[in-house]
């Protein structure tokens, strides 16, 4: 906690999750670097979804107008509490505020679901699917946004990643789950001599060769089609009107 050395924060930090999470630390620590910028009457000291986000949006306003580039996932996972999110948001805004590096900041995405901690629990104590929902998503997340597509749309991000972590162990540790391997597994894999292989190259070369040249054919009979003139002769005006005057008698004969 450099900062909170640094700087004489009035509020009293115990939970770094839960003090940080409604953003009054955050405002307190930024108005001391702009008093101009930061109204702290403004601000709210209670720990309920609304007073996060109306302390948070705030909080947002003051980072567009000073062009401070602080990740929304981050922002977020500190409002609802997600492990190591609060701990990434302050070290961030210490290199931002002191221009400092800390050897601390991973240069990989930060991972705000529980999968490291599950990774060094033994196979038996290991999160359900049920729990693994349950771990990851924060009642406040359902009340700040209650549409339930997006919601449902999580649930099931979670249930992909707990399906695939739960594949991954099997492969890892196969006696234990029992797994037999399959007919195709068991086969014994018998790689062709080098003859074979040779063999089968000038094949694929030739049947490439023929196919090159039987379009190259098709293309040059197309190009030498013979086409031949057609002359159309005209009648004159003479043997038209001849031949509608005939028309005409023929047509009075038969009346």
């Amino acid at each position: 906690m450099l900062l909170f050395c640094e700087l004489a924060i009035k509020a009293v930090c115990i939970v770094l999750v839960r003090d940080f999470s409604n953003g009054y630390i955050i405002a307190e620590i930024f108005y001391w670097y702009f008093p101009d910028d930061i109204e702290m009457h403004e601000f709210k000291t209670g720990n309920s979804i609304a007073t996060k986000l109306s302390n948070w949006a705030l909080l947002e306003r003051f980072f567009i107008k000073r062009h401070l580039n602080l990740a929304k996932e981050l922002i977020h996972g500190t409002i609802h509490r997600k492990p190591g999110a609060a701990e990434a948001l302050i070290q961030n805004i210490y290199v931002i505020l002191t221009s400092r590096k800390i050897k601390c900041i991973k240069d990989e995405k930060i991972d705000l679901t529980d999968t490291s901690y599950q990774k060094m629990l033994p196979m038996v104590a290991r999160s359900t699917a049920t729990k693994a929902v349950k771990n990851n998503i924060r009642i406040t997340e359902i009340i700040a946004e209650p549409d339930t597509v997006f919601n449902q749309q999580k649930v099931q991000t979670i249930l992909n990643r707990h399906l695939q972590h739960r594949y991954e162990e099997r492969l890892e540790n196969p006696k234990r789950f029992d797994i037999k391997p399959t007919l195709g597994e068991l086969a014994v894999r018998i790689f062709p001599s080098i003859n074979a292989m040779e063999n089968m190259a000038k094949l694929l070369k030739d049947k490439r060769s023929k196919i090159s040249l039987s379009s190259s054919s098709s293309e040059t009979s197309k190009e030498t089609v013979p086409f031949q003139e057609i002359q159309v002769k005209q009648a004159t005006r003479s043997d038209m009107s001849a031949d509608l005057s005939g028309g005409s008698v023929t047509a009075v004969n038969e009346k």
